[in-house]
């Protein structure tokens, strides 16, 4: 069943100190964002939802790390705390409301059904780590969401390679543990589509600070 496009209206918003100890490797973070890139996405995807991550655990240090990519830094990890507190910009507290949802492919992430999935998928995150974009590449993406503000099908030319939007980067790297999100093809994967996807189920709302 699809995530509704008003879900967080009718999540109560839980602590983080109370939704931590169910936080599952792989678990989606959908975000719905006021600062001006997170408009521009949800103006050209027609969607509430702005800006999409994941969460892996990382027993060591004893941290929930979120992988995703964001706009003049590219790609990084972040501890979940820092996440749910700021933008990447840095401005506080985060600008907007997020939702924690589940592919069910993670559903068991941690036991040994998952371990091999999981690997792939953290494998495919932590290769891009630290990259960043060059001005040709901002502006590549720049017309990928310009293209899809007119649900035309994307460009060849278009596709992303090494530089991407958020929604790309979770995509791909889901896509290297095999599991694969619905979208339709045109203009380019977005936020949303992660909430569209049926096989996605939302969680709770995890409180901003």
């Amino acid at each position: 069943m699809a995530i509704e496009d008003d879900a967080l209206d009718k999540l109560a918003a839980e602590p983080l100190a109370a939704v931590s100890a169910r936080i599952r490797d792989g678990d989606i973070l959908l975000c719905s964002g006021h600062d001006p890139f997170s408009r521009l996405i949800g103006a050209a995807s027609k969607s509430p939802w702005t800006h999409v991550a994941f969460a892996c655990r990382w027993p060591a240090v004893g941290r929930i790390m979120v992988f995703e990519c964001v706009q003049k830094l590219g790609v990084r990890a972040v501890p979940l705390e820092s996440f749910i507190s700021q933008s990447s910009s840095g401005k506080k507290p985060y600008p907007g409301k997020i939702l924690l949802a589940r592919h069910p492919a993670f559903a068991h992430a941690g036991g040994k059904p998952a371990t091999a999935r999981m690997t792939r998928l953290a494998d495919a995150a932590v290769d891009r780590l630290g990259e960043r974009f060059s001005g040709a590449e901002v502006v590549k993406i720049g017309l990928r969401i310009a293209v899809g503000r007119f649900a035309v099908k994307m460009p060849r030319s278009l596709g992303p390679r090494d530089e991407y939007i958020c929604s790309e980067y979770v995509a791909k790297c889901f896509a290297a543990a095999g599991v694969d999100i619905e979208w339709d093809g045109l203009g380019f994967i977005a936020p949303c589509d992660f909430a569209n996807d049926p096989a996605v189920k939302a969680l709770t709302q995890i409180k901003t600070r």
